[in-house]
């Protein structure tokens, strides 16, 4: 983690230093933000998810009651998704003043990824055991949110919070060395949330700009249901032993950027 946080700064750094170059000599302060501008955004992504896989006793189903509690002891599970981040983004501003009012989208990578298994020994059954694994994965971020900010000088302090949108992959298997038990279940889909954060903007020329960015992102949570246990060979299906699989995400995103404005 620590290497690709290097990365990331020493990439927003080598940003920064090129377009202080491409700033004419004794450029004068620009406080004028109205307008459009469109750019491009790197950097990393951090996450948190809470997932839950839990089952039912059934009288003609396959687990012991005391088999029950200790799936969802061990099916309560933690992940920490992290990744990188990166895309592009365009908006408009209105300015009064110091006072300057707008709204953003943006669109690119968001390469959230984690797998956390859980082993436990059956209280009826020992030494037998089962597994439960679950993973959470996305690929991109989608935002659309309004900002307003103080501008002073060069410099743009903004706050910004809105729409926020991801596919959030969640998939869980359950298995056991009692007699081969397997089920799987999850959700794949396009989850809507909402983000909010800051970011300070800085001017470097009459047409260009920098940012730093920090946004929460909180996606809500899935849930799915599934009823394909299956155990002993050759297989035999128990489908009253319904399983229940949920996750949550929330995400933490810093990434530097730079804005062209026309």
């Amino acid at each position: 983690m620590n290497r690709f946080l290097g990365k990331t700064c020493a990439l927003g750094l080598a940003l920064v230093a090129g377009l202080l170059v491409l700033a004419p000599v004794g450029f004068a302060q620009d406080t004028n933000w109205k307008g459009f501008y469109a750019g491009g955004n790197v950097g990393g992504a951090f996450g948190s998810s809470d997932a839950q896989t839990s089952t039912i006793y059934s009288a003609t189903g396959y687990f012991a009651t005391t088999s029950v509690p200790a799936i969802a002891t061990t099916g309560a599970q933690h992940l920490t998704p992290r990744g990188v981040s990166g895309g592009g983004q365009a908006g408009y501003n209105f300015q009064s003043g110091h006072f300057v009012l707008g709204a953003e989208a943006d669109f690119g990578a968001m390469n959230l990824s984690n797998s956390v298994s859980g082993t436990a020994v059956y209280p009826c059954c020992a030494p037998t055991a089962f597994t439960v694994t679950q993973s959470v994965n996305t690929s991109w971020l989608f935002t659309a949110r309004p900002r307003v900010g103080y501008a002073s000088g060069r410099a743009l302090v903004y706050g910004t919070a809105g729409l926020a949108m991801t596919n959030l992959n969640y998939q869980a298997t359950f298995t056991d060395t009692y007699a081969t038990a397997a089920e799987s279940g999850g959700v794949n889909k396009t989850q809507t949330g909402w983000a909010a954060g800051g970011g300070v903007e800085y001017r470097v020329g009459s047409h260009w700009s920098l940012t730093g960015e920090y946004l929460y992102a909180n996606f809500g949570s899935v849930s799915a249901t599934s009823t394909n246990l299956t155990a002993y060979t050759p297989a035999q299906s128990y489908p009253t032993n319904i399983f229940t699989h949920s996750a949550n995400l929330h995400s933490h995103i810093a990434r530097f950027g730079v804005n062209y404005r026309f």
